[in-house]
């Protein structure tokens, strides 16, 4: 059978290459993961949204200086360039008023609190529990509840009489001022409507069951999370973290988190107020330690919409991953599964049409002879293969199992007057790959490809020659060890990157060592199954006749 004209079969040939680089291109270049949030998405998630430096100003408008004050410690932690002219706008906010700061701005509900301040009073911000444990001003709060007509905060001044407690000394008894400031705080928060709905619904059921049974149980947790968070910040500061608390688990969540990485506090508290969910942030740092907060000042610093895309997706931050298709970016935050199966999608049809590409070039004048041998479902099963690998290898945290958080809570009885938790430095195993992984993935997969290409030019040089059939099949049959090279240059891959791990020469990563031999088992399969085997058939196919005669 004549060979096709080679005017357009080059021309075809070319295309589908340039098709397929671009749909590969396009595959590589798109911002969407399965099981992390890429950062062009956060960038275009906070794009037009409040940023950290204007929520902070807004505070300042609104009379609430303390938040505004953590808020502009979190911006000079993210680096926010308007951070230095907020600092200024602060400080002249400060001096003009001085009587505000110690309470982190004014609340109607502080009067029965302001009794016993005089000019001697400090002038800067001073955690609540300072104020409440003094004698006068638990005297002060006693009759101004008492009076109370919440059943609510009738119930948790009843708990004060309980006797039963084992991390506070019992309210009743010598040494448990600590115990009494705490639940006189928690039943003005109640009285003031400074908890949320939620939070209401959950202390109620406690007090209720602590009364009841006389044993103070799980409460003594919830008044434990709150000595720990009135012990740092000021009146409208934690009233303001509580509204944004819908339970008793966020609440501890955000004392656990204070005493075990105080440094995040200012982040963790901003996110907190700029997304109005303490329980998707609190969540999200239980969830990914340090790593977490790292995510958290990255989105901090795009604006409120990357903050909120963190919390409500719940995913780690791909950081590292190459470069990022910004235009794509808006598609992906809108649409992010049509976005992945886009992705996908076009890596498997790119692959194909490279494959295609191959074919046509390599393999022009035998193709009509192997056509009914090659069909076209043999690149498409090929692209099936590489699109699997390559989405196991682009998805950085696929493989690698979370390692342990290091802000997950553990049972400790702490003490009281010692409430800070050991150092949480503690290195944590990265979640995602390095970049000497994924160069020793790139190089194992260069070499094999070169490989598949060798291979498949050795059979169509055979395939060309005008020598008899039976000839060109044991030309074939010889060049055996040829097309296995890609298994032995596999294995032999893989045992160098064990050894230079051993040695210490790299870093131990048997990610990168057993990709070069899974590389070289699906190079040899695909030149033998596809290419070898259609290609002996055919020959022994054409030796037919002559056997016959």
């Amino acid at each position: 059978m004549p060979p096709s004209s080679p005017g357009p079969r080059s021309a075809l040939w070319q295309l589908w290459l340039g098709l397929g680089l671009l749909l590969l291109l396009v595959a590589w270049l798109l911002p969407v993961n399965v099981k992390s949030l890429n950062p062009a998405l956060l960038r275009e998630a906070g794009r037009d949204t409040t940023t950290l430096t204007r929520f902070g100003r807004d505070l300042l408008e609104l009379d609430r200086p303390g938040p505004a004050a953590l808020v502009l410690e979190a911006a000079r932690l993210v680096g926010d360039p308007a951070a230095r002219d907020f600092g200024a706008v602060y400080e002249a906010y400060a001096l003009k008023h001085r009587d505000l700061m110690p309470w982190g701005g004014w609340d109607v509900a502080l009067e029965p609190l302001l009794a016993n301040r005089n000019a001697a009073s400090p002038a800067d911000s001073q955690p609540v529990l300072t104020f409440m444990v003094t004698e006068q001003a638990r005297e002060n709060l006693r009759r101004y509840l008492t009076v109370s007509r919440l059943p609510g905060v009738q119930t948790l001044l009843k708990t004060a009489t309980l006797g039963s407690t084992k991390r506070f000394v019992p309210a009743n008894r010598p040494g448990g001022q600590p115990l009494e400031a705490v639940i006189l705080l928690s039943a003005y928060l109640w009285q003031t409507e400074h908890l949320s709905a939620g939070l209401q619904r959950d202390v109620r059921i406690l007090a209720e069951a602590a009364v009841s049974s006389g044993h103070m149980g799980e409460l003594e947790d919830f008044y434990l999370d709150i000595l720990t968070l009135g012990k740092r910040l000021n009146w409208v500061q934690l009233s303001e973290l509580l509204r944004t608390a819908g339970n008793l688990g966020t609440v501890g969540q955000f004392a656990h988190l204070t005493r075990v990485a105080p440094e995040h506090l200012p982040v963790i508290y901003s996110a907190a107020l700029i997304t109005r969910s303490a329980d998707g942030v609190a969540n999200y740092l239980i969830a990914y330690g340090q790593a977490g907060a790292g995510h958290l000042q990255l989105a901090l610093s795009h604006g409120e919409g990357a903050v909120k895309q963190l919390v409500l997706r719940q995913v780690p931050v791909t950081t590292g991953a190459g470069p990022e298709f910004e235009v794509g970016a808006a598609f992906a935050l809108r649409h992010p599964e049509l976005a992945l199966l886009t992705k996908y999608v076009a890596f498997l049809a790119g692959i194909f049409l490279l494959l295609r590409g191959v074919d046509l070039r390599l393999f022009s004048t035998v193709e009509q002879a192997l056509r009914g041998a090659l069909p076209r479902m043999g690149s498409g099963l090929i692209a099936a293969i590489l699109t699997f690998i390559f989405f196991v290898f682009s998805e950085p945290f696929l493989l690698n199992a979370a390692p342990a958080s290091d802000y997950k809570i553990k049972l400790t009885i702490p003490v009281i007057g010692a409430l800070t938790t050991p150092d949480a430095t503690a290195s944590t195993p990265p979640t995602t790959m390095d970049t000497s992984t994924i160069l020793s993935i790139i190089v194992f997969a260069a070499i094999q490809i070169g490989m598949y290409i060798i291979c498949l030019l050795k059979i169509s040089e055979i395939s060309r020659q005008t020598l008899p059939a039976a000839t060109r099949l044991r030309l074939l049959e010889n060049e055996e060890n040829l097309f296995d090279g890609g298994l032995y240059i596999g294995i032999a891959g893989t045992a160098t990157a064990l050894v230079l791990q051993v040695l210490h020469l790299i870093d131990a990563n048997l990610l990168a060592a057993y990709s070069s031999n899974l590389f070289g088992i699906v190079c040899v399969a695909l030149v033998k199954i596809r290419h070898v085997r259609p290609c002996k058939r055919q020959l022994i196919l054409e030796m037919q006749p002559t056997a016959s005669v």
